[in-house]
């Protein structure tokens, strides 16, 4: 069974026909992990997309440990205009996990913006929850049995792995757009499609659960909250039949990072 976010990218596609207004993208809770470089920059985005009317959420959440961060910098200069944005002192792991307690109704119109440079942190909160659910069980990350088929693929000393469609650098801000930057070509490719192939053809390993980043609004790029909480809810039943090995994928269309969860 893939765990995943199918329909996301129903949400850029919000036009009905040329020269109708575009509706804008509503939300609840928005996250952005990181109030450095990145998170200021995604958080400086999502104001101006709300101040023209092509983004709302109840609230903008920037979590960082650092309390001289740019956002709390800013938060104490000038502030966010009108736009509800609040710093959490807090790590990635501690916040995802509480947050994650809300369940997946409440986290519905919820979502998180990934940095660039986070750990694979959607992999690591579902690893904790099986340790916690299976004390008396092995719970830990396996390496991939074979590598995946991508133009460029690692992988890394801790079991995880790394995948690209591109053999070139791209840009952090890349909306990722049906034409390539890069080659000038269609993109053709896209990694949730790519990791289910991969699954299917890897039998007995489950999933693929994959949690997929895509451009939302103003070169922001989104995971919904409740496809994290439907993929915990997912590990547990498979558990519950027994011993297991999930391939779970944090993701774009073009990048990814990698882990086989296995419980015995």
């Amino acid at each position: 069974m893939e765990v995943g976010i199918s329909g996301a990218d129903a949400l850029t596609q919000l036009t009905n026909r040329v020269g109708q207004v575009r509706e804008p993208l509503r939300f609840g809770r928005v996250v952005v992990i990181g109030g450095g470089c990145y998170g200021s920059w995604y958080v400086q985005q999502l104001v101006k997309a709300s101040q023209r009317g092509a983004f709302s959420a109840n609230e903008i959440v920037v979590v960082d440990r650092n309390p001289s961060c740019l956002v709390a910098e800013r938060l104490a200069k000038e502030g966010y205009h009108d736009v509800a944005v609040t710093l959490v002192r807090s790590t990635w792991a501690d916040y995802i996990a509480e947050w994650m307690l809300l369940g997946s109704h409440a986290l519905r119109d919820h979502a998180m913006v990934p940095s660039p440079l986070m750990p694979h942190l959607c992999f690591d909160w579902l690893l904790a929850r099986a340790q916690e659910r299976w004390p008396h069980r092995e719970v830990r990350v396996s390496p991939l049995t074979r590598a995946p088929d991508m133009p460029w693929e690692r992988g890394a000393p801790d079991g995880r792995h790394y995948v690209s469609f591109a053999t070139w650098t791209c840009p952090v801000n890349c909306i990722e757009p049906a034409r390539c930057p890069a080659t000038r070509g269609v993109r053709d490719w896209s990694m949730p499609p790519a990791l289910a192939a991969f699954v299917s053809a890897a039998p007995p390993l489950c999933g693929p659960v994959t949690f997929h980043c895509t451009h939302r609004t103003y070169g922001v790029g989104m995971i919904d909250a409740a496809a994290i909480a439907d993929a915990d809810a997912q590990v547990a039943a498979w558990g519950e039949q027994g011993p297991f090995a999930v391939l779970v994928g944090t993701v774009s269309h073009c990048h990814g990072a990698l882990g086989v969860l296995e419980v015995i």
